[in-house]
Parts: structure tokens; sequence; C-alpha cells
């Protein structure tokens, strides 16, 4: 015969097993009458933010309140996905920003890998990309790259705008404000949105870690 106190344990153990697991699995899926799926998570979830259908092809900026003030660049770092195109702040292990990014496109494609900040400037222009300008003004060269394309006697070169710039490599590559398409569409750079990208930069310093997956 098994000891009653040997039972009562064995019985203990199972309970808070089937607990954890309860706790563990996601909430069952409902459909309304025309067959459309309800996001079985509560509104304003990080949850429920990944599960909707549009995520992550939407533009929309996910924030967790709670944790963004307490994120500083002392316990910040970066994630960015190029296979769903969007960014993440983060502060340790946890979501603080989930945001729309437009990285390189396959002939200009933006580096993977593990980087560090190495400098930080508001108002950055690009030394290499922009547009050119003919003597009366006038564009000629909306995609310009300044070391490949002729100026016009009496034109200029105009660098294309990198508000809020974070440089991740030497040879140009950055993570900055820039028109967000939902697919890549840059010269190499993490393009994010205008109100996302100051909140990122003032979280951050040089030396923070950016993870390009």
């Amino acid at each position: 015969m098994i000891p009653l106190r040997i039972i009562a344990r064995f019985t203990a153990v199972a309970a808070t097993l089937l607990l954890a697991s309860c706790a563990n699995q996601k909430p069952a899926v409902t459909y309304t009458k025309d067959g459309k799926p309800v996001n079985p998570y509560p509104a304003g979830t990080y949850d429920y933010f990944k599960t909707e259908p549009t995520y992550p092809k939407t533009y929309s900026v996910w924030k967790n309140d709670e944790l963004l003030p307490r994120t500083d660049a002392e316990n910040s770092s970066i994630v960015i996905s190029l296979a769903k195109q969007r960014g993440f702040l983060m502060n340790g292990e946890e979501v603080v920003l989930d945001y729309p990014i437009c990285s390189g496109i396959p002939s200009r494609p933006t580096p993977p890998g593990t980087f560090y900040i190495l400098e930080k400037v508001v108002d950055k222009k690009s030394n290499k990309y922009g547009k050119i300008y003919d003597a009366a003004g006038e564009i000629v060269n909306g995609d310009a790259d300044s070391t490949l394309d002729p100026i016009p006697e009496g034109g200029k070169f105009e660098g294309a705008s990198m508000r809020y710039w974070m440089r991740l490599t030497n040879d140009g590559v950055g993570h900055h404000i820039g028109p967000v398409r939902r697919r890549p569409a840059s010269h190499a750079c993490i393009r994010g949105p205008s109100a996302t990208m100051p909140i990122v930069y003032s979280k951050v310093k040089p030396g923070t870690r950016v993870i390009v997956e």
C-alpha cells in the first residue's frame, strides 16, 4: 500500500503542473456568425496587438505605458526584425515599443547581426543619398547617389534628411526617421516613423546594443 503522505504529495504536484499548464494555454479562438475570428486577448494588451490580422503589416505602434518611463539608456536595447519589418525597443526581455520599420532593398540590404550605436545626431543629412538640383533649382534626380551621379553646372546635391540618426556601421548604415513602406525600400538604413523615432532615440546611447535579425 502506498503511504498517504506520498499520495498527498503526488496529488499536490499533479495539481501544480495542471495549473501551470492551464496558465500557459492560449485563450480559445471564437468566431463571429460570418466566420471571422475574434481576438481572444484583452484589448490594449501586447498579445491582442500581435494577434490582430493586420500584424505585422500594420503601421500602428504598440507602447507599454507602464514600462516606458522606466526604460532608459542603461537598460534598453533595440531589436530589428527584417522578416516582420518591425522594430522593438526593449527593456531587458520585455517589449516597450513595437513599431513599423523599413529596411534596405535587395540590392542594398540592411546587414543582419549585432551592432552597437556608434553615434547619435538629431539633425543628420546623408552624405551619399539625396536629390540633385540644376542651376534653376529644379530637381533633376530625386534618388541620387552623390558618388556616382553627375551634378549639372551651377547645380547642387542635397542630402536626404535622416533625423534622429543612430549610426550602426562605419559605412553609413543607421536607424533614423524616414518614409516607412511596409516592405524593404531604403538604401540599407532602417527607417522608422517620425512620431516614434524621437522616443527610441531618447532611450538609447552610444554603445546600446542593436540586434538586426
